[in-house]
């Protein structure tokens, strides 16, 4: 009983509830690809693939505006604060949800010939994904900043068990296509954001609270970070359509499957920053630079360590793991080596991840933006000239490498004037942190009395 309790009692960290949210999402994400990978064509899905690529560019004008801003002014505030800060966000995100779905409507109805069908697709169901997605998107906002990660992970596994089951439902009746796909992801967020509004959870109702001093307190802020957003997904975008113009949506597809892996990355490097974003902007707002800038580098070394783990276990069983997701038919494409490739890359995200994530939580966010554009002139040039030399996917994957280390440089330097720091102390602080948690857990876990374990 004593060890259920001391299990219980650790699940009650923070850090920890963000990084089993987390995992269970990846895994579900990793379960529902292989799904979809099974039940459309590689033209399909290389369809799919752009499409939600697309999408997720455009509304990351919403997410850019928001996420970081709202964190920022709501975390650690009164009660009264906190709604003015969450009926602002509402009103702001309501604006541009209209906005789009009015350039929506106005694309729909003139009469353009459209040969793209992922394009036709988008400009048929984007109003209806926007709509649909909106209370999850502003939930996921409040939960977040109030550090309730248990909810957190309930709104997410709704929408996705719902979406995961109407998938596999639709493959047993052979009724699983394109269309049928994207109508069901439409429902299921539909489904979740209902659900969501009833408990309350997206504070919706914090509207009449709304005050012009916080949207502009949300709008200067967030007319930079919407910048750093935008551009940052474009560069999963530049690199889609380079593969899809040039090599078609088969090679898309194999592109994409190769960095499905990347999600088991993010899952420590989205737990720590959902779960740390918090605990930045309390350090900072309070003034206290040395915990803040050290909560930063722990953050860097911790992730980075846990990475290097995924990645070199991914590299060692390539094979296994894209034969597990896609199928046989993939395991003499390109997917297996770029695996590799894209699992080398990823040792150096949480550097590149928590740099951005400080500079904006110290009014940095010009620089996050600036840098974003000097990443994506180098993209672009590196994924032109590799597609025109060797006209291989290969040679997208590996000039992704160019533009993160562009990005540590430039944000290393402001970082460092900020508050001196040595670069590779990171991931000593990172070794000792994990191994100070792992004797900690086994020493909860397992308690001794009078020199022997209970």
């Amino acid at each position: 009983m004593q060890l259920i309790r001391n299990i219980l009692l650790s699940l009650k960290n923070i850090h920890l509830q963000s990084l089993i949210g987390n995992g269970v999402m990846a895994a579900f994400g990793m379960l529902t690809m292989a799904l979809l990978y099974r039940a459309l064509s590689l033209k399909e899905i290389g369809i799919y693939v752009f499409f939600m690529a697309i999408f997720g560019l455009i509304d990351t004008l919403r997410s850019g505006f928001l996420t970081t801003s709202f964190i920022k002014f709501y975390s650690g505030t009164n009660e009264m604060r906190a709604r003015e800060v969450a009926g602002s966000a509402w009103a702001i995100a309501l604006v541009i949800t209209a906005i789009l779905i009015l350039i929506n409507g106005i694309v729909y109805i003139l009469p353009l010939e459209i040969t793209d069908e992922g394009i036709f697709l988008l400009i048929k169901y984007f109003s209806l994904i926007s709509l649909a997605t909106l209370p999850t998107f502003m939930s996921s906002l409040v939960l977040q900043a109030d550090k309730r990660f248990d909810r957190y992970l309930w709104v997410r596994l709704i929408n996705q068990i719902l979406f995961t089951g109407t998938v596999i439902v639709l493959m047993t009746l052979k009724a699983a296509n394109l269309q049928s796909i994207i109508l069901t992801y439409i429902m299921c967020n539909l489904s979740a954001s209902i659900i969501i509004m009833i408990f309350g959870w997206s504070r919706i109702n914090s509207l009449r609270f709304t005050t012009k001093n916080s949207i502009k307190q949300l709008f200067d802020f967030g007319k930079y970070s919407v910048g750093t957003y935008v551009s940052s997904n474009l560069f999963k975008v530049i690199d889609t359509f380079f593969i899809s113009y040039f090599l078609g949506p088969a090679a898309l597809a194999i592109y994409n499957l190769s960095g499905k892996l990347i999600q088991l990355v993010e899952m420590p490097l989205l737990s720590f920053a959902s779960s740390g974003m918090p605990s930045l902007s309390g350090y900072f707002n309070n003034d206290d630079k040395d915990n803040m800038m050290f909560v930063m580098k722990k953050m860097i070394g911790i992730v980075s360590i846990l990475i290097f783990g995924i990645a070199l276990l991914s590299i060692v069983f390539a094979e296994p793991i894209i034969l597990a997701i896609g199928g046989e038919k993939y395991l003499n494409t390109e997917a297996v080596n770029l695996l590799r490739i894209f699992m080398v890359m990823t040792v150096l995200y949480p550097a590149d991840r928590y740099f951005g994530l400080t500079l904006d939580v110290i009014h940095m966010p010009k620089i996050n933006f600036y840098k974003i554009l000097c990443m994506l002139a180098v993209n672009l040039l590196a994924d032109y000239i590799g597609i025109m030399l060797f006209k291989s996917v290969y040679a997208i994957g590996i000039a992704s490498i160019f533009p993160i280390v562009l990005s540590i440089f430039i944000a290393y330097v402001p970082l460092n004037r900020y508050n001196a720091f040595n670069f590779w102390n990171m991931y000593v602080i990172g070794y000792r942190e994990i191994k100070g948690i792992i004797i900690k857990s086994y020493n909860s876990l397992f308690p001794k009395e009078n020199g022997t374990t209970r």
